[in-house]
């Protein structure tokens, strides 16, 4: 048996484990610190970070420490529209099965960004949920599915009334993709049954963790 062996850029792999490093940090890194989390010498950080810093990637913030740059915005801004097109059939299949208003939602530092909203064909009223609503990451069904998924649990969570009085919602985390945290959820105004919405949501999720891997 022939093993294919893969070879990837050094500095590349640490310019990218780098970034991941200070998205994690809500005050920013020094050199010295980031040093100490890759396990590289200083110098090797300097470089990096300068690179980065040359295309926006990277800041410098008070005390001499290292943010990641607004030039991530124009990448990000790229990625949503590309899953909006992968979930949208995930979506309308799930709105229309379970009868609710069906939403893609992504994590975006500590809040959780709806990027794809489907609404239900086939009801007299539904909850208008609009696209690039946000809300704290531990309130509401499809920020706690994200923070689920953060822990490896591919559990669906219910939430009622966290978000506005009286709607229920039911959300998954899409799983095993690379670099998205996610969940896919349906929202109500009447209560959901979770013993029959919440095997539909799961279900939309790993359907679309597979279309997005």
């Amino acid at each position: 048996m022939v093993v294919a062996v893969v070879e990837i850029s050094q500095t590349l792999d640490r310019g990218l484990r780098l970034l991941e490093v200070l998205s994690g940090s809500s005050d920013g890194l020094t050199v010295a610190e980031a040093s100490t989390v890759l396990g590289v010498n200083r110098t090797i950080v300097y470089r990096l970070l300068a690179t980065l810093e040359q295309h926006g990637l990277v800041r410098r913030v008070a005390g001499g420490r290292f943010s990641v740059g607004f030039g991530v915005l124009t990448l990000a801004g790229s990625v949503q529209p590309s899953l909006r097109q992968v979930a949208q059939p995930v979506l309308r299949a799930l709105a229309d099965d379970v009868g609710a208003t069906a939403h893609l939602t992504i994590a975006d530092g500590a809040e959780a960004l709806a990027v794809a909203v489907v609404e239900p064909t086939r009801t007299d009223y539904h909850v208008a949920y609009r696209v690039g609503s946000r809300h704290p990451l531990e309130r509401g069904a499809a920020g706690r599915a994200v923070l689920g998924g953060r822990e490896g649990s591919a559990a669906f969570v219910s939430t009622v009334g966290e978000l506005q009085t009286g709607a229920s919602g039911v959300a998954a985390p899409v799983i095993g993709v690379p670099g998205v945290e996610a969940s896919v959820g349906v929202i109500a105004l009447s209560a959901l049954d979770d013993d029959t919405v919440g095997p539909r949501v799961v279900a939309a999720a790993a359907q679309l963790g597979e279309r997005l891997g």
